[in-house]
């Protein structure tokens, strides 16, 4: 509930907060694109009061816009004043310590909330083949190309064989597993929490040797030459780290090889933005390098860890420009709150990664180590 406060209070509460943004020359109703434009006074008042969360509904309800709202995100996080704004209950950093907020209970959770929203929305939003994770931008120009980049570093970083069969743990719509079999002549197994998903993978990898499974990481137990996870890390929640990499190891030969595709923080953390929470991956958690590391140790030997962080802004701002382009074909169905909100989380996302905040990281991992060592190509 939003407290209704007279002209004084909310006086004091904007120069409170003007004060803040000043920090990250942000300047509220200024004339540049970056800066905050106030449609409602209330708003000081409920950012003080709830932080992150109140500045991701307050944006919902209207009460805000900008211009440029990533680089709005970008001046921000940069600056750190997320921590000005951040807003955990004393209740909400207990249960982050005392419950698993990733247990097998509510593993399919982000299934059904996110990745079953419609398929018709993935469609206009991303690029042809639905690969809903980072581009590789490094020679790319188009997103297509980004993300077919991307498909072939991670299989040049597993040196993928003719023959070979591969798990991917968190496979999307099947079509990393399509574009692996057609191009590297390998098996799939594809596991997936999202029964849309599933049900339009199995269409797409029709006739090849792709079987894709609603499934839980924790059940997999089938060994594989090569395993891969891309964008599903995020999920796994710090107190399974270490059971994650242990359903690994048991899947791989000793001379098999395990890639990771994730987000990360430097940040250690063992929640992730309240407003994320809520509205956009509930139950889910940016990892840190010591979190990881320490999950893995001694089950792994680590051959690589690759950073391309920034190109995660760029791969969200052209997912942005789809959706924005295509809004006219889905916004009967989803409304325009539903707008407002997609654009928050893309935008503001874009700013993360720009500010170099969240990272995208790439782990080469093997059970008993690459003779003669590895070498990125």
């Amino acid at each position: 509930m939003v407290a209704i406060w007279g002209p004084s209070s909310s006086s004091a509460f904007q120069d409170t907060v003007q004060q803040l943004l000043n920090q990250a020359d942000i300047k509220i109703n200024g004339d540049r694109p970056w800066d905050l434009q106030v449609h409602d006074e209330r708003l000081f008042g409920r950012l003080l009061a709830a932080g992150s969360l109140a500045a991701g509904e307050a944006y919902m309800d209207g009460w805000w816009d900008c211009a440029q709202l990533d680089e709005f995100f970008a001046k921000l996080l940069r600056c750190k004043l997320e921590d000005a704004f951040k807003h955990w209950t004393i209740l909400q950093i207990i249960q982050a310590k005392l419950l698993n907020f990733q247990s097998v209970y509510r593993a399919f959770t982000v299934g059904q909330h996110h990745y079953d929203l419609g398929n018709d929305l993935y469609h206009a939003m991303l690029d042809q083949n639905l690969i809903y994770s980072c581009g590789y931008w490094q020679t790319a120009e188009t997103l297509e190309a980004a993300q077919l980049a991307k498909l072939d570093l991670i299989a040049r970083k597993l040196d993928l064989q003719p023959g070979m069969a591969v798990m991917d743990i968190g496979c999307g719509w099947g079509t990393t597993a399509r574009y692996l079999a057609q191009n590297y002549g390998v098996s799939v197994i594809g596991i997936t929490v999202s029964e849309e998903q599933a049900q339009y993978g199995r269409q797409v990898c029709e006739g090849l040797p792709v079987k894709i499974r609603v499934q839980d990481y924790r059940d997999i137990n089938q060994v594989c030459d090569r395993i891969l996870s891309v964008g599903m890390f995020e999920h796994v929640g710090y107190k399974n780290y270490r059971t994650f990499f242990e359903c690994v190891k048991r899947c791989l030969p000793d001379d098999g090889r395990f890639l990771l595709h994730t987000i990360g923080t430097n940040i250690l953390t063992v929640r992730t933005d309240p407003w994320i929470e809520r509205y956009i991956f509930p139950n889910s958690m940016v990892p840190c390098e010591q979190y990881v590391a320490t999950a893995f140790n001694g089950l792994f030997v680590l051959e690589d860890w690759h950073n391309f962080g920034p190109d995660y802004d760029t791969t969200l701002m052209h997912w942005f420009g789809n959706f924005d382009r295509h809004w006219h074909q889905l916004r009967e169905k989803y409304g325009d709150r539903f707008y407002r909100m997609w654009t928050y989380y893309l935008l503001s996302c874009a700013g993360s990664f720009r500010a170099r905040k969240n990272h995208v990281w790439q782990l080469l991992l093997t059970p008993r180590g690459i003779i003669g060592g590895y070498e990125r190509g």
